[in-house]
């Protein structure tokens, strides 16, 4: 369903028929689609937002929180930003939308443990959401790819969201991590240093310029 939406929303993203406020009903349900299927469309959902801002009387709070929510599964890319800098001020201060937000933001704080927390509360937000724990789980296990040689098994399995010890090996064996028993080997972060050699190129003219300079 969502690969033939995605053709269809396409070709209504085309040209000028891109702000026709009547679109939005099928651009709607291709975001429950997304929703639903665990698909991502940033365009699509971009083009939902454009609209709105258009036409705020066809404003609908829960699709933006489905979008907003959908962004933070893309993470660390930018979608999120994206998408919060087309609502306006009042859309912003929505209690449900500010939901969203502070979700984000502990995100962007690397406040694992305390989004997890959070999400518990606030379950219903994801209910219809197909992945959006794995999702976030990816975006957890790139941060710690960056930032860890050794990782406290214990730490690692509550940044994730305390899960089993199944799924806390599925995800060290996900990324080619190692087992050390109480501890999870990441990487060497010193081989990850690259060197990079930089040559500074002056020509003969500005050599001459300066001895001239000098001279004088």
């Amino acid at each position: 369903m969502a690969d033939m939406m995605r053709a269809t929303v396409a070709s209504l993203l085309k040209g000028i028929d891109r702000y026709n406020p009547e679109n939005l009903v099928t651009l709607e349900r291709y975001v429950a689609i997304q929703c639903e299927e665990n698909t991502y469309d940033l365009e699509a959902n971009l083009a939902v937002l454009k609209l709105y801002q258009f036409n705020p009387s066809y404003y609908q709070t829960p699709v933006t929180m489905r979008i907003l929510l959908k962004a933070l599964t893309n993470l660390p890319h930018t979608d999120f930003i994206l998408c919060k800098s087309l609502l306006d001020g009042a859309r912003i201060d929505d209690e449900s939308v500010q939901k969203v937000i502070h979700l984000a933001n502990m995100l962007e704080c690397c406040q694992f443990t305390a989004f997890w927390a959070n999400l518990e509360e606030e379950a219903d937000l994801v209910t219809d959401i197909a992945g959006f724990q794995d999702s976030i789980r990816k975006f957890v296990c790139h941060v710690v790819g960056i930032s860890f040689q050794t990782i406290e098994k214990d730490c690692l399995s509550e940044q994730l969201g305390h899960i089993s010890d199944a799924d806390l090996k599925m995800w060290i064996s996900k990324y080619g991590w190692e087992d050390k028993g109480d501890s999870v080997f990441i990487t060497n972060q010193e081989e990850l240093v690259k060197t990079k050699k930089i040559t500074e190129k002056i020509s003969f003219d500005s050599v001459a310029e300066i001895m001239a300079m000098n001279s004088s």
